[in-house]
């Protein structure tokens, strides 16, 4: 089913944006600091209201807990309140689901796996360093396994390896047929990894598209201010400054 937004318009942060998102597709929202990036990824979540629609249904009318079944969210900002484990906090992204319990653990057990990150199972989310915690929080969303991943930087805190995983995981999600949606700051993951690149200016669509054409240097120098240049194959690229 399609994410879609029409004429989606949050006052002061986003101007009456239309879009309409693929699952399958590893889309990136890139754009300068207060362009509207995390705004638009909280209202394709259902998170601000506006005219979203899942399929053919307004997210607005969906139950919330068949919504959190379907879209995973994970907030730039989020951290724990209470010093779980890391085991039972990435068992929360089950909640929504009303599943044998040996399935929950296999969802899990497959999660933290996939993020590198069983062998820190037994320890305290606080005790975790800043990387750590942000593949447990996402950890947390890949268990609910939804037809929707929606992931506010989730390469910020990340070492090189570690982003390079999460990233080529990403991929096989979308391979897989999950729709991936991720706001990145890296205009090169963009390019190099996406398959579709929206790009915000001050609340605006500015471009909309294959990554090659949303990123062109042209659009770059309207939306950044700077003059770059590619360089590099495709698939690794590099942008000079």
């Amino acid at each position: 089913m399609n994410l879609s937004a029409t004429n989606l318009a949050v006052p002061g942060r986003l101007a009456a944006i239309t879009t309409t998102l693929r699952p399958g597709e590893l889309t990136a929202i890139c754009g300068p600091n207060g362009a509207g990036k995390t705004t638009l990824l909280r209202a394709l979540a259902g998170l601000e209201p506006g005219p979203v629609t899942l399929g053919e249904t307004p997210l607005s009318t969906i139950a919330p807990r068949r919504r959190a079944q379907d879209i995973g969210y994970l907030s730039q900002h989020a951290e724990p309140a209470w010093n779980l484990t890391v085991e039972a906090l990435v068992r929360l992204g089950r909640l929504p689901h009303r599943t044998a319990r040996a399935e929950d653990d296999a969802a899990a057990a497959a999660a933290l796996t996939a993020l590198d990150c069983a062998h820190l199972a037994t320890r305290g989310i606080h005790t975790l360093s800043g990387g750590e915690r942000a593949r447990v929080l996402l950890a947390r969303v890949l268990a609910g396994r939804p037809r929707w991943i929606l992931a506010d930087e989730p390469l910020a805190s990340l070492d090189l390896a570690h982003a390079a995983a999460l990233l080529a995981h990403f991929r096989q999600l979308a391979d897989q047929g999950t729709g991936v949606v991720l706001v990145v700051h890296s205009l090169a993951h963009a390019m190099n990894h996406a398959d579709r690149v929206i790009v915000l200016e001050s609340g605006h669509l500015a471009a909309d598209g294959p990554p090659q054409t949303a990123l062109s240097e042209d659009v770059i120098e309207h939306v950044w201010r700077v003059r770059a240049t590619w360089t590099g194959p495709t698939g690794a690229k590099a942008l000079s400054l």
